[in-house]
């Protein structure tokens, strides 16, 4: 007998990419930041951890949402900050969706949209992507129409592309809430500034942002989001009371008023992601033109997974994903590396590693 609702006994849940807890990996599988934060980060932590941690933290984030708004060009009202953006992914979808509402995204990307979608009870449809993983607005125009929220990652995951202003705003639907996941924004050779927010569309528009790329903070667990203060007062009913803890504001605090630093580090990456998509090519791998701190690698072989599994057996972790639901040739599925683009040295030590096995 279980107690649980159905719609959590029906699915499987999402699965995270690996963390080994032992030394001696080259990890390449999570899209973290392979250089530290700021050294800021690091002060304004252990400021905040002698101060007084027995008492509850700003509830609304005030600090971080004014130097946010500073940096970023939107009064403080127009920011509300999570733990991590997947909270705020988890905010919307339970202030925009009820069970007869529809929630619509693209595919393949990031599964997490289907699994909020499941754990709301809402019905969920996904808008399938072309092979060049551009839209075919009249196949999808009908999903668009009858769907009250839209996640949308741009630049993409896992191919990394990203898509037109033009396309974004013909994905917003009449009656509903576009959600721009830019997680991987500050990677995009020209970054978002936020347009879409200042359009007509614009309270129709949420966009989300994580400190866990960029800003080097994945352990840190911190993310927010940018709408009409319309929109904010009416996400800060769901969240929790206090949903970013004192040292969590205080370090996103601190790396985003050095962007100096997160810029230094996200055209480090932009480099060695220009170099590892012409060395893989080299290898033989198709490479989609990548925007973000990751590579899409697909090989004529089709040996995915067995490349995988060598990678691993070297204590190199790349992630292989596979979307059997694609059929863009009848007789073809779906399948990959993602990989994470580190630093000089971890991306040599993949290439050697491939060397041998692709």
């Amino acid at each position: 007998m279980s107690f649980f609702r159905p719609e959590i006994d029906r699915i499987a849940g999402y699965v995270p990419g690996e963390q080994p807890q032992d030394s001696g990996w080259t990890k390449l599988n999570t899209n973290e930041n392979p250089y530290p934060p700021s050294p800021r980060v690091i002060e304004a932590i252990t400021a905040s951890a002698q101060g007084k941690l027995n008492l509850y933290p700003d509830p609304l984030g005030t600090k971080f949402r004014r130097a946010a708004g500073n940096i970023l060009g939107f009064d403080p009202d127009w920011i509300l900050p999570g733990n991590g953006s997947d909270e705020i992914l988890t905010i919307l979808t339970r202030s925009f969706a009820a069970p007869t509402d529809q929630i619509a995204y693209p595919y393949p990307s990031y599964i997490l949209y289907e699994t909020l979608a499941d754990l709301q009870g809402s019905r969920h449809e996904r808008m399938l992507l072309e092979p060049d993983w551009s839209w075919d607005f009249e196949k999808i125009g009908p999903i668009i129409e009858r769907s009250k929220l839209i996640f949308v990652p741009n630049p993409n995951s896992p191919s990394g592309n990203r898509w037109t202003w033009d396309d974004l705003i013909a994905l917003t639907p009449a009656r509903g809430v576009l959600v721009l996941d830019e997680a991987y924004g500050d990677f995009c050779d020209s970054p978002h500034r936020g347009e879409l927010l200042n359009s007509t569309a614009g309270k129709q528009v949420v966009v989300t942002r994580t400190f866990s790329k960029s800003y080097s903070l994945a352990g840190i667990r911190f993310g927010f989001a940018i709408a009409h203060p319309d929109v904010i007062a009416g996400l800060r009913k769901m969240k929790d009371s206090y949903n970013c803890d004192t040292l969590s504001l205080a370090a996103a605090t601190a790396a985003i008023e050095d962007q100096d630093w997160m810029r230094q580090n996200t055209e480090r990456i932009r480099a060695t992601r220009s170099r590892l998509s012409s060395a893989l090519s080299a290898l033989g791998f198709d490479v989609v033109p990548s925007q973000t701190n990751f590579v899409w690698a697909t090989h004529p072989t089709g040996q995915h997974k067995a490349q995988y599994e060598a990678l691993k057996s070297r204590r190199i972790l790349v992630r292989y994903m596979s979307f059997p639901e694609v059929s863009w040739a009848p007789e073809q599925k779906l399948d990959g590396l993602r990989i994470t683009i580190g630093t000089d040295p971890e991306i040599d030590t993949l290439l050697a590693a491939l060397l041998e096995i692709a």
